[in-house]
């Protein structure tokens, strides 16, 4: 059987570039306002922070759907490229007034402008790939897990050497330059010709298992970063760990998802993975490692320090097998010319499980300790495993 012949280098990466972008840009700027949250920084109380927080998920929650089906109009590459540019002006506020409203104006702003650019490259390394959607969705998540990784990093950093002013204005310059990468070498994918859909198609639609299962399992690996993200550097701080110590293990977790996730695509693509068992085994490592962390936050300092690292491999590993997967299976489920809505609608359950996850583990952990909340997280996501997709032939293709 000869190999289909894979899209030109070139194309694809200005949209792992892209995704690159929104991770580094959410997680950045969300590691710095917490960081300079008190009284020496911008002052806020933990309400008026979390609001901050929030207003970049929200946006999301609301537009990407909405910028999904203008790609499926207009075709995925000006959605790109005009979120993006978007992206780019938004930050500039946060460059010239660093007021907590000038702030929350700037965060909003790259929120609107990351559902328009992140649907929309989804939906565009879906339509390139063709039959290797495996394989480049894996790629496609191990750059966004890279910007996850080093966001705080940089974020930390660009704080240290000229605050907010230095870090917007990075954020602003990575989105312009990867607005004329994209610009000058993704080709343009037209609006493919497609039917009118009814409220009652959308419905169908939304509750299909091809569409629920892999949303759901989104929604439950990302949900278990959030978590993790926030709560393996409290266990970490509980234990005795410094401060960089804690913030490694995040680096560990996103590392393990980046390097796994290119070989897990390329495995599914070649016939030697489904879709099924690695989702479960992903989510099965998820399980594992949270239970893990769980143990670790009732043991010994020693016991709790290697209980948190061996959690964030575990966890990032079971993310790593399952995300790629999950969006492979709803772009082989999906007609090419609905492809933007698809992505769009299905990042609104990866969006709800970014929020839901640290919510379930805090309000655990509030009554019962944080070992509980960890287990807790743990029963969620084995619950999620009973969506997992089952087989589907390429809708369209």
């Amino acid at each position: 059987m000869t190999q289909p012949a894979p899209p030109p280098f070139s194309a694809v990466v200005p949209l792992y570039a892209a995704g690159f972008t929104t991770a580094f840009g959410a997680h950045s700027i969300a590691a710095g306002l917490g960081a300079e949250s008190g009284p020496g920084g911008l002052g806020l109380n933990l309400f008026a922070l979390g609001v901050l927080l929030a207003l970049y998920d929200l946006a999301e929650v609301f537009l990407k759907p909405l910028f999904g089906s203008l790609a499926d109009r207009l075709g995925p590459k000006p959605v790109v490229v005009g979120g993006l540019v978007a992206f780019a002006a938004a930050s500039l506020v946060g460059v010239f007034v660093q007021a907590p409203w000038a702030l929350a104006v700037a965060r909003l702003g790259q929120g609107a402008a990351a559902s328009a650019f992140s649907p929309a490259s989804s939906a565009s390394v879906a339509r390139l790939a063709g039959p290797l959607t495996g394989r480049y969705f894996g790629r496609y998540g191990s750059w966004k897990g890279i910007g996850y990784a080093i966001g705080p990093l940089l974020g930390a950093a660009a704080l240290y050497l000229g605050g907010f002013p230095l870090l917007f204005g990075v954020l602003s310059l990575v989105a312009a330059a990867v607005a004329v990468w994209v610009a000058a070498a993704m080709p343009r994918l037209e609006p493919l010709p497609r039917r009118r859909y009814t409220v009652a198609d959308l419905a169908r639609q939304i509750g299909d298992r091809s569409f629920l299962g892999p949303t759901l399992v989104l929604a439950a690996a990302t949900g278990s970063l959030g978590a993790a993200v926030g709560f393996l550097p409290a266990l970490a701080a509980q234990s005795g760990l410094s401060t960089a110590a804690a913030i490694a293990a995040v680096t560990v977790l996103a590392i393990a998802s980046s390097l796994v996730q290119p070989r897990v695509g390329a495995l599914r693509d070649a016939g030697r993975l489904t879709d099924t068992r690695g989702i479960l085994l992903g989510l099965g490592l998820i399980v594992v490692g949270a239970l893990v962390g769980a143990a670790g936050a009732t043991a010994g300092t020693a016991a709790a320090g290697v209980a948190v690292y061996a959690a964030a491999l575990l966890a990032g590993a079971g993310i790593g097998l399952a995300t790629p997967l999950a969006f492979a299976h709803l772009a082989d489920a999906t007609p090419p010319e609905r492809m933007g809505r698809t992505m769009g609608s299905a990042e609104i359950g990866r969006e709800a499980g970014d929020a839901g996850g640290p919510l379930l583990v805090g309000a655990v952990a509030a009554g019962a300790g944080l070992g509980w909340g960890l287990a807790a997280l743990a029963g969620a996501v084995a619950l999620a495993g009973l969506a997992a997709p089952r087989p589907v032939s390429r809708a369209g293709r």
